[in-house]
C-alpha cells in the first residue's frame, strides 16, 4: 500500500513536472510573444518618432532656406536700391560732365564763335515758315519772326563747304540776284574764279544749245530760290546739282544740298560767302590770304549813288528791249 502510495506519489509528481514545464514553455513562448509584441511596438513607435522628426526637421530646414532666401532677397534689392541711387548720381554727374564737354567741343569745333554768328543775323528767319522749314526753326520770337537753331547752321555750312569742293571753278556757278549779296559773290568769284551772275540771269544759257554763250556746269549755288527761280528751273531741267541757301519761306527739298539761314541780310550773306570763300579755297590749296576778313565781308554796303541808280534801271530797261525784240 505504502509503494502504491509512493508510485502514485511520484506520479503525481512526475505529472506537475511535465505539466510545470509544459506551463513554463507556454509561459516562455507567451513571454517571448509578449516580448515580441512590445518590441515591435516600440520599434514602430521609435520609427515613427524618427519619421516625424525627419518630417520636421526637414520642414524646418525649409522655412530656414525660405527665411535665409528672404533675407537674401532683402538685401539684395536693398543693395540694387542703393547700387542703383549710386548710378543715379554717377548718371547725373557724369551727364552734366558730358554735357559740359559737348558744350565745350562745340565751342571749339564751330567754324565761327557763336557771337559772330549772332552778330551777322544769320539765325534770324521769316514769319512764315515752310513744311521742310520747320524742322529747323529754334523757336519763334514775340514778334513772329522763326529763330533757325545756330548749332545746325554751323553744322550745314561744314556740310555745304564740304559738298561745294568736290567740283572745279569751272563747274560751278552762283546765282545771287538780291542786291545784299552782289558785294559778296562777286568777291568770291573773283578769289576763286567761279562764275557768278548778280543783276541778271540770262534764260536758257544753261538749257538753250543754239545760244551763243551756251555752257554746261554740274554744280549752281542759289541765293534764294524765290529771285533766283529762272536758274533753279534751268539747272533742274538739266538735271545737275543744286546748292541752296535756305531761309524759312524756302521750300529745302529744290536743292540737293542746302545751307540753312537768313539769305536777306548783306551781314548774313557776308559771313556765309566768308566761310565758304575759305573752305572752298583752302581744300583747293589756293592762296587765303588774299582772303579779306570778316569784317570786310560782313560790313554796312555802300550806297548807291543816284546816278548809279539811274543807270541801273537804264541798264535793265536796255536788257528788256533787247529780250523783247529777240523774242519777236
Amino acid at each position: 500500500m505504502a509503494k502504491k502510495k509512493e508510485s502514485l506519489g511520484e506520479e503525481i509528481i512526475e505529472e506537475v513536472k511535465e505539466i510545470a514545464e509544459d506551463v513554463a514553455e507556454e509561459g516562455k513562448e507567451l513571454v517571448e510573444k509578449v516580448t515580441k509584441k512590445i518590441k515591435e511596438n516600440v520599434s514602430g513607435k521609435r520609427k515613427k518618432k524618427e519619421e516625424l522628426s525627419d518630417k520636421d526637421l526637414e520642414e524646418a530646414a525649409e522655412a530656414e532656406s525660405l527665411k535665409t532666401e528672404l533675407s537674401l532677397d532683402a538685401k539684395k534689392k536693398a543693395l540694387l536700391e542703393k547700387a542703383k541711387k549710386l548710378a543715379s548720381k554717377i548718371e547725373g554727374a557724369e551727364t552734366e560732365e558730358l554735357k559740359e564737354k559737348i558744350k565745350a567741343k562745340k565751342k571749339s569745333d564751330t567754324l565761327l564763335p557763336l557771337d559772330d554768328y549772332v552778330k551777322s543775323g544769320i539765325y534770324l528767319g521769316t514769319r512764315v515758315v515752310t513744311p521742310d522749314m520747320r524742322k529747323y526753326v529754334y523757336r519763334r520770337r514775340a514778334d513772329g519772326l522763326a529763330i533757325l537753331n545756330t548749332d545746325l547752321i554751323d553744322e550745314m555750312l561744314k556740310e555745304g563747304i564740304a559738298y561745294l569742293t568736290k567740283y572745279n571753278p569751272e563747274e560751278i556757278i552762283i546765282v545771287c540776284k538780291r542786291q545784299a549779296g552782289w558785294k559778296v559773290v562777286e568777291k568770291f568769284s573773283q578769289l576763286t574764279e567761279i562764275r557768278v551772275f548778280t543783276k541778271k540771269y540770262p534764260a536758257g544759257i544753261l538749257t538753250n544749245t543754239d545760244l551763243p554763250d551756251f555752257f554746261e556746269v554740274e554744280l549752281a549755288v542759289i541765293c534764294d530760290s524765290w529771285l533766283d527761280k529762272n536758274a533753279l528751273n534751268d539747272i533742274r531741267k538739266v538735271g545737275k546739282k543744286i546748292l541752296m541757301i535756305s531761309d524759312t519761306n524756302n521750300f529745302a527739298r529744290l536743292g540737293d544740298k542746302i545751307i540753312i539761314g537768313n539769305n536777306k541780310s548783306n551781314k548774313s550773306l557776308g559771313l556765309m560767302f566768308y566761310l565758304l570763300t575759305k573752305g572752298y579755297m583752302k581744300a583747293k590749296e589756293m592762296d587765303t590770304s588774299k582772303v579779306p576778313d570778316l569784317d570786310w565781308w560782313t560790313g554796312e554796303l555802300e550806297e548807291v549813288s543816284e546816278s548809279r541808280r539811274v543807270k541801273t534801271i537804264s541798264e535793265r530797261t536796255k536788257e528788256l528791249a533787247e529780250a523783247t525784240v529777240e523774242g519777236v
